[in-house]
């Protein structure tokens, strides 16, 4: 059979959706290397990603061989050879996981050869017929056509291919250079020196240097491609749009390293730390490997230092490079357009050189036009539009954002071989807002990671300490270690300047003020502080040089984070004794971090009073914020501490949930605070779920690193509320930090949006699944990993669905609840359904022909005037539940004919219960179990009055109780019982005394919900 014949058997869409499963999806970052990518980590049965084992390929095999087999038309081969038939085919798809090679080398083979490759690879056949052979060998090729198109279709398929064709052609050209290096020949001394500088670049740049961090047990130089991490460039750029609509501003985001690919001239601006020197090594050692452009690496502190800034020939000169090239060398190469030029480090130069600096660039641009020039700065240090007029477009580096923080810290860890510190300080960047918003650079990630180790694990206790060295390294230490030389202001007159600068932000409830509010804060300050020159100008020094206030618009100052802001606030506070201001504003959530670092700062005496005073608010909100001060390592007094905790510990951990919906007001600071789960009683374990899923979406970072604790809790009702509070969270992030973990037993997960399909279709098997809202069977067929696994269906508000005969695939579905949907079409076509509900389907009228089903459960108005006329006469139901008007029209009549029945069930009725209808439950010879939903009770007392004697009855359970229903008259008609439950509405929790002793002889069990 040929491929194009089987593909007519085998629809394209089907065999795509099955080949993808087989990979892995692409991990982040992964198109950065120029490394082939084996096929063995691609597979999803292998490398660090499997989420496929040889029981789910040969799933996905015998999907491939059933929809071939099961198509319209003659059948490929004789029905008895399909078992061996799958079992080759499943051979060869898992010898994908054993090529040696990658897959661009399996796009060069062709999806022929790539077939034939897996048949030598996977063990021979034997015994098949030809037509089974020829059927096995026509559907690898279909496959392997499939598996081709999906690796041209990955993000970093062309990337790569472009890697290797780079790489073919640099040997090319090594080769050829070889060949005409045996012949003397101008111009082969240069290519001779080129080769070697190349390697010293690529050697000399490969590291980082962190400086300003002198922790005994932290690594200070890493290898560059552990620890480059790529940060988004935003730019401004105008937009030209159609006459009929105005064009404006677009701001663009993209890679970092990327900046040179569509613009010749870069300027680079960015704050202290945030990755501009590290960019430029990336960008040289990138271009030394690759060979296209020829780096020059020119640091302006290096240069300036010299005097006369260097022509060409004397770059490598310059920056003390070991090589000497040839006479010419540096001049040849820019004249022919082959340079890269990254000059580093604008605002690390004098304000009076940076004219001179400009005109030496420019000179070496107009005389080598052609080239590649990058120029970086901190965004204070020139004006938007210094290099405008030269065609240099502007980039701005932006913060970390939270997945790149995780990759830096991963980084970290792994290059200081400290991986079980990696987790704890993962958690604590998610729970703890003023360390999550220091940690929006790559130098302050850097410190946060080294003091955490440091500490042995235990920051952010002592957090203060944090502040203290980022504020001593970013003043001073980092600039002289750096070699920029004595600094303009030193650290006391910079911290004296940087605290009332806080303050008054603090005070004005603003994170940013105007550039005259500021000089005027800095011209009360002058006389008593050692600094030269006017305000304006020591205010410009402070911006360019602290690292910890930056100019984001014209006339306009802030704090690069708003912690910094907080710290030296509330320092500059506790020193000029105004705790009343701070006590002031305590039920400002705004004031929360000023207030807790005031308590640090603050001298004992003044910390206990504090203290105090928080206290007798006696407000949740303000004890938690007293408790969460003491989480700064300080010296309290004893008394006062445990006052503290005691009054604290009546609120945390909380033991109800409507405990822990009240705690979740007091906001996210109870994050920090929450406990567990050890130590915790299952409720109590609960509740602080509870606690955390309602703050999700306020804080959703932290919640999730208290929730992840949980993920491994064995008590049913906390992994429900695991599962239920999925939709607050980013759907992929929980499902693998969270949900991916728990154990499935007796536990339903909802999916409700395409991107919680996504994140099904990656998890382990769950075999209990709600779907809500527009889903086609096609769509979620294809989000289950193992069809085969699902035994338990609820489908809800889904107008999409209209014929059930495509969950035939779920060959262990056994339960099925259909809400909100618009038939039943093909219901019966799912001979393995045992247990069936609805509520609010449109057309019914396959119900009654049903025959296998054993339970079932009605919430809507049944057609005719009997049970009989709608429910399925043929099955031999046990149990029976009937729901709000499900009895309107028929009441209980015909009842009698499931002369099986076990249990009955009457939910919230909408219509009263008659003699008559009694009488039909006293024709069921095998009930034993009545459940009563307590609405009958209160609403419609009469149908109780109207019950007759039920001696069969042993079990009885009364459901959505208040607590103030009259259960006596159930007493003498319910003579037999054994079992009697009470079960409480939420939030409503039944008096276990109200009951005590109704039914003699008999122990109430209460469910209190």
């Amino acid at each position: 059979m040929d491929p194009a014949v089987l593909g007519s058997k085998l629809a394209s869409s089907l065999m795509a959706s099955l080949v993808r499963k087989l990979f892995a999806p692409d991990a982040p970052g992964a198109g950065l290397t120029d490394k082939p990518v084996r096929l063995s980590s691609l597979v999803s049965f292998r490398g660090e990603k499997r989420t496929l084992g040889e029981k789910e390929v040969r799933a996905l095999a015998r999907r491939m061989v059933t929809a071939a087999t099961e198509s319209p038309g003659e059948t490929p081969f004789p029905a008895d050879e399909e078992p061996a038939v799958i079992d080759a085919l499943t051979a060869r798809l898992l010898a994908l996981g054993d090529l040696d090679m990658d897959d661009v080398q399996a796009v060069h083979l062709g999806h022929r050869e790539l077939a034939r490759t897996l048949a030598r690879a996977a063990a021979s056949p034997t015994g098949l017929s030809t037509d089974a052979g020829y059927f096995l060998d026509s559907a690898t090729e279909w496959a392997c056509l499939q598996i081709l198109e999906f690796f041209t279709r990955r993000s970093t398929f062309v990337a790569r291919t472009l890697v290797e064709q780079t790489r073919n052609q640099a040997v090319l050209i090594a080769k050829t250079d070889e060949l005409l290096s045996r012949t003397p020949r101008p111009g082969a001394e240069d290519r001779a020196f080129e080769r070697r500088y190349l390697h010293h670049m690529a050697e000399r740049h490969n590291h980082i240097t962190i400086y300003g961090i002198d922790l005994r047990d932290s690594p200070d130089r890493w290898p560059l491609e552990v620890a480059y991490l790529s940060l988004e460039a935003t730019a401004v750029e105008e937009r030209t749009l159609p006459e009929e609509r105005p064009a404006g501003p677009l701001t663009v985001q993209l890679p970092a390293e990327d900046a040179l690919l569509t613009h010749d001239r870069v300027l680079l601006r960015g704050d202290a730390g945030s990755g501009k020197t590290t960019l430029v090594q990336w960008l040289a050692v990138t271009a030394a490997k690759e060979g296209a452009h020829v780096p020059f690496v020119l640091p302006l502190r290096t240069l300036i230092r010299s005097g006369a800034l260097p022509a060409p020939a004397e770059f490598l000169k310059a920056v003390s490079c070991p090589l000497a090239p040839p006479q010419g060398w540096a001049e040849r190469v820019l004249a022919a357009g082959r340079g890269l030029i990254l000059i580093d480090g604008l605002d690390e130069i004098p304000a009076p050189d940076r004219t001179r600096t400009r005109d030496w660039l420019l000179a070496l641009i107009h005389a080598f036009p052609g080239n590649r020039w990058l120029l970086t700065s901190r965004p204070t240090a020139v004006r938007p539009d210094w290099l405008a007029a030269e065609g240099f477009h502007e980039l701005l580096l932006t913060p970390m954002r939270r997945p790149e923080v995780a990759t830096f810290v991963h980084r970290w860890h792994t290059a200081a071989e400290a991986p079980e510190y990696e987790g704890p300080l993962l958690d604590s960047l998610r729970t703890k807002r003023d360390l999550a918003r220091l940690a929006t650079n790559p130098l302050m990630c850097g410190l946060i990671c080294a003091l955490h180790r440091d500490r042995r694990g235990y920051l952010p206790r002592g957090r203060e300490e944090l502040y203290e060295a980022a504020l001593t390294m970013l003043l001073t230490r980092r600039d002289r270690e750096r070699g920029l030389g004595e600094e303009e202001l030193g650290e006391n007159a910079q911290l004296e300047l940087l605290q009332r600068l806080a303050y008054a932000l603090v005070l004005s409830a603003r994170t940013e003020m105007d550039v005259e509010t500021a000089e005027g804060i800095v011209e009360r300050c002058l006389p008593s502080i050692s600094a030269r020159g006017d305000a304006a100008s020591v205010l410009r020094a402070l911006l360019l040089r602290s690292g910890l206030l930056r100019q984001p618009a014209l006339d306009v100052v802030d704090f690069v984070h708003r912690t910094f802001q907080d710290y030296l606030g509330a320092r500059y506070a506790v020193e000029e004794g105004h705790l009343d201001v701070l006590l002031s504003h305590a039920d400002d959530t705004q004031w929360e971090d000023v207030i807790r670092l005031a308590v640090t700062h603050a001298r004992p005496r003044e910390r206990a009073s504090l203290l105090r005073q928080l206290l007798a608010r006696d407000t949740p909100r303000l004890t938690l914020l007293a408790l969460s001060s003491l989480e700064h390592d300080t010296v309290v007094d004893a008394a006062v501490k445990a006052a503290v905790e005691a009054q604290a510990a009546l609120l945390i951990p909380p033991r109800t949930a409507a405990q822990a919906k009240a705690l979740a007001e007091a906001g996210p600071l109870v994050l920090e605070l929450l406990p567990g789960p050890d130590g915790l009683t299952a409720e109590e374990a609960l509740a602080v779920t509870v606690t955390a899923s309602v703050l999700g979406g306020e804080e959703p970072d932290g919640a999730l690193a208290v929730l992840r604790r949980f993920r491994e809790h064995p008590d049913l009702d906390v992994r429900r509320q695991l599962v239920g509070t999925w939709n607050r969270f980013d759907a992929e992030e929980y499902a693998v930090e969270v949900l991916d973990h728990l154990d499935r037993t007796d536990l339903y997960i909802t999916c409700a949006s395409i991107e919680q399909r996504a994140a099904l279709a990656r998890m382990a098997p769950w075999p209990f699944l709600t779907f809500r809202g527009s889903h086609t069977l096609e769509y979620v067929l294809d989000c289950l990993p193992a069809p085969e696994a699902v035994s338990e269906l609820d489908l809800l508000d889904n107008p999409l669905l209209t014929d059930l005969s495509a969950l035939l695939p779920l060959t262990s579905l056994n339960r099925l609840f259909l809400g909100g949907c618009p038939t039943l079409e093909g219901v019966e076509q799912l001979t393995a359904l045992t247990r069936l509900g609805l509520s609010n389907i449109g057309d019914i009228s396959r119900l009654r022909s049903l025959r296998g089903i054993r339970d079932i459960s009605v919430a809507q108005e049944l057609p005719g005037a009997a049970l009989t006329d709608a429910l399925p006469v043929g099955s031999p139901l046990e149990f029976l539940f009937l729901g709000s008007g499900s009895t309107d029209g028929t009441g209980l009549r015909g009842l009698r004919h499931w002369a099986t029945l076990r249990a009955l069930s009457l939910g919230p009725l909408t219509s009263e219960l008659t003699v008559a209808d009694w009488r039909e439950v006293t024709e069921l010879p095998e009930l034993t179990a009545l459940y009563l939903n307590a609405k009958i009770i209160r609403d419609f007392p009469h149908s109780i009055e109207a019950m007759p004697e039920l001696p069969g009855i042993e079990v009885l359970r009364v459901a959505n109780m208040h607590g103030a229903e009259a259960l006596s008259p159930l007493v003498p008609r319910l003579p037999g019982l054994r079992s009697v439950t009470l079960q409480s509405s939420p939030a409503e929790p039944i008096p276990p005394a109200l009951y005590e002793g109704l039914f003699p002889g008999i122990e109430i069990n209460l469910d209190l919900r």
